[in-house]
């Protein structure tokens, strides 16, 4: 937690964003290892399409052409930073992909502000980004045992349960059958059944011959334009030269190692949950009511990292809200430069960055430092961070 926060906020965003485009990335080569011509497919139900798309033969590697797309963050959002240093992604760009079936790839981004690479394998997510000459290194979880002798592909009755329980909680639309960088698709769109906050639907589309994602995007309520999305322009299949899976960047380049997802705090300790157990361990008083603007308290979850802090839950799905609670750091006021605006909380300021997906809020109050996000607009946002003094 104390990493993050040292973090300037345009570099923790860059991290925040590069998840997504990173997650896209991967899942090509995952779709590619389960499973040019112009014409569209024949139109299939929902779960034969996916059934031929996860028993695709495996290529032997990909090269593409990609675009993304960040609309996420609105114009002005970062006060005082020049669009100029605003990489790619902040951005969006364009720029390659290339994928190797032995878990490596890498995606090389473009733009006005400043290059960025992304590269991963097995191990570690590896981000340069170029306009704050800046790498960051991230560990990957380990595949277990029993993941590793998982490799049989799903069968008919597999997808089938899947797609049951997926439209409990979502309405689907399609498969439709497409053309996506000259290549036969199917295309899909994911919305939420129930109460998602802002979020409008998820698009994938796939090659319906490989089984590969050529685009996926992420939409906000009411708009056509995605927030986030990565689409493949042009793609070849065959084996990947070696170099093309590397990065050099400067010597004078800056390295910061962040630590894994298997926990936010890195500690190999037994996970401590609840209000009393992590009240015992945090060394402040702890506000996380039973209830947030109407959602209910869900849980409560020790963050156990250079600074003992509390994760708090609040309602369900993805609606919810989420509230990082950790003590404020006696010598570290709360910066009055940042770009990101400011915002009456009451009888303190915070930070606040509104953007279509949701809002997110930075405040301290009484020695406590809090982080409050939800896919919710600013007014509601603010409503809660209000109610927490």
């Amino acid at each position: 937690m104390k990493l993050f926060r040292k973090l300037s906020t345009p570099r923790l965003l860059a991290l925040v964003t590069v998840i997504v485009v990173a997650a896209a990335a991967v899942s090509i080569g995952a779709m590619a290892a389960l499973g040019s011509s112009a014409q569209t497919p024949p139109a299939k139900p929902l779960d034969q399409a996916l059934l031929e798309a996860v028993q695709a033969p495996q290529p032997a590697g990909i090269t593409a052409r990609v675009r993304f797309t960040n609309n996420l963050f609105p114009s002005g959002a970062f006060t005082g930073v020049p669009g100029s240093h605003v990489s790619a992604l902040m951005s969006g760009g364009s720029g390659r992909l290339w994928w190797s079936p032995d878990g490596r790839g890498r995606i090389e981004l473009q733009s006005d502000g400043g290059d960025a690479q992304i590269l991963w394998d097995t191990t570690k997510l590896t981000i340069w980004d170029s306009s704050s000459n800046t790498v960051y290194t991230v560990p990957l979880p380990a595949r277990t045992d029993s993941a590793k002798g998982n490799d049989a592909p799903p069968t008919l009755g597999d997808i089938d349960g899947f797609l049951k329980h997926l439209m409990e909680q979502a309405n689907v639309d399609g498969p439709t059958p497409s053309s996506v960088a000259s290549q036969p698709a199917y295309q899909v769109s994911v919305s939420p059944a129930h109460s998602a906050g802002l979020i409008g639907s998820l698009g994938l589309a796939w090659d319906a011959a490989h089984g590969v994602p050529l685009d996926i995007a992420l939409r906000a309520q009411g708009q056509s334009t995605p927030a986030l999305a990565l689409t493949v322009s042009e793609i070849a299949f065959g084996p990947v030269s070696a170099s093309d899976l590397v990065i050099t960047p400067p010597g004078n380049t800056k390295s910061v190692a962040l630590k894994g997802p298997g926990g936010l705090g890195g500690s190999s300790e037994k996970n401590v949950s609840g209000l009393t157990a992590v009240q015992a361990a945090v060394p402040f008083t702890l506000v996380a009511p039973d209830e947030l603007v109407g959602l209910p308290r869900q849980s409560v979850q020790l963050l156990d990292g250079d600074h003992k802090g509390a994760l708090v839950l609040y309602g369900h799905g993805l609606g919810g809200l989420v509230l990082v609670e950790h003590a404020a750091d006696a010598n570290q006021a709360q910066s009055s430069s940042s770009p990101l605006p400011t915002v009456a909380l009451g009888k303190t300021t915070g930070h606040e960055l509104a953007t279509q997906l949701g809002t997110v809020l930075l405040f301290n109050r009484a020695g406590v430092s809090f982080v409050l996000a939800g896919s919710m607009p600013p007014t509601a946002a603010e409503a809660a961070a209000r109610s927490l003094g």
